[in-house]
């Protein structure tokens, strides 16, 4: 099985939980001037050995070629996934999210495996227009992050419809858990406060989203990749709980055991128009497709998730205040 994007948070995990279960992994790792393989790093020595660690480029057509050939499952994860840097840099999200995409898909339909799991994100929604959100809710763009995963997404449904090749799209809606990157909101309350830093500065306190463990968006990944009734479709993974970045500085502190004030930094707001007010997941898909249904409370995956990034801090010193 080959696994691109297995540096980053939730293709680590993935990885992990495919060596647990007696699979061979190939993982593709982005290149870089360090040697790091990421959070692959943070995988126990046997479970590195394990694996077939490559080094590369997804955008690189002939490498993709070569690593896809003779894998039966093709999980791909390779993308760039910072909304922030995504106003900075669009272009470079094009040419990862889309372009990348295009060389895995062109890959797959060369060597023909059994399937390949594509990941979406619930940001090609936008804010939505009804509560739950269901699979066949309209896409909205509404940062170029977002767009370029709505392209990407329609490439898969196109090489589906125009060649045959077997793809289930895969939309988790927010995955946290141990190895994200402070980018994301969870891991930057957090990192704050068990730095010790009062106020703690954030962006908009107001959006809403439904947050799932890794565990168990991994599961999804898994399933999705061994139902054949999936290939066509797009299937997303949520909770059908969301909570606010205000509720979850609360529920961060009461871990923690803190008390702290907020400040609202406006460098780190979105755009008005590119906010995304809430996200909240309809699973009932999921739950009759694949037999997927979140197990890991909220409670107790940020519990977990405290606990891992306190032995971690360090790792995170430079990220603090990332967005």
């Amino acid at each position: 099985m080959l696994v691109t994007g297995a540096c980053g948070f939730i293709g680590s995990h993935l990885v992990q939980r495919l060596v647990a279960e007696g699979a061979q992994v190939r993982a593709l790792v982005w290149y870089n001037a360090w040697g790091s393989w990421g959070w692959l790093e943070d995988l126990s020595a046997e479970t590195r050995d394990a694996v077939e660690i490559l080094t590369g480029d997804v955008q690189d057509a002939s490498l993709v070629r070569d690593l896809c050939a003779d894998q039966e499952i093709i999980f791909h994860l390779a993308a760039l996934i910072s909304i922030p840097y995504s106003y900075r840099a669009p272009a470079a999200f094009f040419e990862t999210n889309v372009r990348g995409t295009l060389q895995v898909l062109e890959a797959a339909r060369v060597v023909k495996p059994a399937c390949v799991v594509h990941t979406s994100t619930s940001e090609v929604y936008g804010t939505p227009q009804s509560l739950p959100i269901r699979e066949d809710h309209p896409l909205r763009a509404q940062s170029p992050y977002a767009a370029s995963k709505i392209a990407a997404d329609k490439l898969a449904e196109s090489y589906v419809c125009s060649f045959g090749v077997p793809i289930v799209t895969l939309r988790p809606f927010n995955t946290y858990g141990p190895r994200q990157s402070a980018r994301a909101v969870l891991p930057t309350i957090l990192t704050q406060l068990l730095a010790g830093r009062n106020p703690i500065r954030l962006g908009s306190l107001h959006p809403r989203r439904d947050l799932t463990f890794v565990s168990d968006t991994v599961d999804g990944f898994l399933r999705a990749g061994d139902c054949a009734a999936a290939i066509g479709r797009v299937v997303q993974l949520g909770t059908g709980r969301s909570v606010s970045v205000k509720e979850l500085v609360a529920l961060a502190c009461g871990v923690v055991g803190r008390r702290v004030e907020v400040e609202v930094q406006p460098d780190r707001v979105r755009p008005d128009e590119s906010e995304v007010q809430e996200l909240l997941a309809d699973n009932a898909y999921a739950k009759r497709l694949l037999g997927w249904q979140p197990t890991v409370p909220l409670e107790d995956g940020l519990v977990a998730t405290t606990e891992w990034i306190q032995r971690h801090l360090a790792q995170y010193k430079t990220y603090q205040y990332a967005v």
